[in-house]
């Protein structure tokens, strides 16, 4: 499998592209644009596979795992200077710089998923040189409250903490942990490959990321970033979604005259999964892209 290192950690990657004979871990050889994915929280490039083999015709596709996710996992013992990284979400877009950096890349587009898309902001504000444009799916600004923080966290604590591997042998298990995150069921393969990511996640990554994307300072900055935006860019959101409400996309896209705004009707927080067909519509749309002839 292919990995890079990246400020000392091993971080998986692939390519999935049309080219014919290409390796998945060398750049292939194409005129084609590069479009990059970012999963979600205690997610992995896995659930993104199916959406980056509907646009590889226009795309050679870029899906990484991210630090501490996937098969991207910290090394152990953990070194002090992958400690010192820490889990802010700008630490996580500087890895995605450096990502690029090795790979040669020097400008893409991108797509990012959940707590993926807040690094993507970070990322887009950091390194707009990099982008030609971006989509967010799933992404919003929230207002701070302490008390349902402060549970939210607690709750989190719990359920990272009891990751048991024998739930992979219940019956239905993989259903009921995906339930509050869909509107309309997928598979039970999907289900299941949800579950066994968010089991192998690296509890040090879940934990910090928790802390880091759901707090005072997101809550604070993240409107403030979503503000300073040049890059073009489409934010999707599910209409059914509980994570991350359609309402809290459309105050985000309200903030900055580069961001468009779509709902994508009964779906919830992975309306790329759940309706694949509008959700391609809506991305080849924005990328000005057909699904039967390259980007233009």
């Amino acid at each position: 499998m292919p990995y890079i290192q990246i400020r000392g950690v091993q971080h998986y990657y692939e390519w999935i592209t049309t080219a014919k004979d290409a390796a998945p871990d060398h750049n292939p050889l194409t005129n084609k644009p590069i479009l990059v994915f970012v999963h979600g929280w205690a997610g992995s490039t896995r659930y993104w596979a199916t959406t980056a083999q509907a646009l590889s015709e226009q795309f050679d596709c870029l899906l990484y795992d991210l630090r501490g996710f996937g098969r991207s996992l910290l090394p152990r013992p953990i070194p002090a200077d992958v400690t010192e990284l820490g889990y802010e979400l700008e630490s996580y877009a500087d890895d995605l710089a450096e990502l690029l950096n090795i790979l040669g890349l020097q400008r893409v587009y991108l797509n990012a998923h959940s707590t993926g898309a807040s690094i993507a902001v970070l990322f887009l504000n950091r390194y707009p040189e990099r982008v030609e444009q971006a989509i967010l799916t799933c992404s919003g600004v929230f207002e701070y409250d302490e008390r349902a923080f402060r549970v939210f966290h607690k709750a989190s604590g719990y359920v990272v903490g009891f990751r048991p591997n024998w739930l992979l042998k219940l019956p239905f298990v993989d259903r009921m942990f995906m339930a509050r995150f869909l509107y309309r069921p997928l598979t039970q393969a999907i289900n299941r490959v949800f579950l066994e990511d968010f089991l192998i996640a690296d509890s040090e990554a879940a934990i910090g990321t928790v802390y880091t994307a759901v707090s005072l300072r997101a809550a604070e900055e993240m409107p403030q970033e979503f503000a300073r935006l040049t890059v073009p860019t489409l934010l999707i959101s599910g209409q059914y979604d509980k994570i991350i409400p359609a309402e809290l996309g459309r105050k985000a896209a309200a903030l900055s005259d580069q961001v468009e705004h779509v709902i994508i009707p009964e779906t919830a927080h992975f309306p790329m999964l759940e309706d694949p067909d509008t959700y391609l519509d809506q991305v080849r749309r924005f990328l000005r892209v057909s699904p039967l002839f390259p980007h233009s």
